[in-house]
This record gives structure tokens, sequence and C-alpha cells, in this order.
């Protein structure tokens, strides 16, 4: 599957923060995610969809008893969703920056 563009919205960007600052030896589910995040699960899921139909992540259920509870889903940044995403914010700072150094400089 070839990775398409997804639109980064403040959400879907956080939700990447989440996953790209998280160690793959520790995979992050879904609830973890909100919670790292500070969104709802209204919000992380759909983006998380979004995420993994793009071929920006992947996800994988929970091997094993989970222990009387419901099995997790974890996700992970693909190699392609992590040079994607960090392509996009250095565009996004690359734009942002002449307008932050004249905010610094009191001019509007």
């Amino acid at each position: 599957m070839s990775a398409a563009r997804i639109r980064l919205t403040t959400a879907t960007r956080l939700v990447l923060d989440v996953l790209l600052a998280s160690d793959t030896d520790d995979p992050v589910w879904g609830y973890r995610i909100c919670a790292l995040a500070g969104l709802g699960s209204g919000t992380v899921y759909p983006v998380l969809e979004r995420l993994e139909e793009a071929g920006w992540i992947s996800g994988g259920w929970e091997q094993g008893d989970p222990s009387g509870r419901p099995r997790r889903r974890f996700y992970a940044l693909t190699g392609t969703g992590r040079r994607l995403y960090q392509a996009a914010e250095d565009s996004r700072r690359a734009r942002a920056w002449p307008a932050t150094a004249l905010l610094r400089e009191g001019r509007t």
C-alpha cells in the first residue's frame, strides 16, 4: 500500500506526536494515546483509523490473555509515516519562521 497524504489537524498532530515519542519496545494502545494526547476517544479513534488507512501507522491486536479485559489494539508509526510527518512538520516550521521572527521583533 502506498502512503497517502492526510490533513494534519491539531488532533492528528497530537496523536502523531504521541506515536513519534513512543518506545518501540513499549507500544501504545488507543486509550493510552487518548490520555497522552489529552483527547477523547471520539477524536482519537477516527484519527487512528485514517492514519492506518493512509499507511502512516500500523496496528495490531494484543497477543495472549488480556486477564478479563478486552484486548488492546497497539499502534506504531510506519517508516513512511515517520518520514512524511517529519517532512510535513519541517515544512510547517519553515513557513511559520518568518512570522515568528516578526512577532519577536514587535512588528505586525
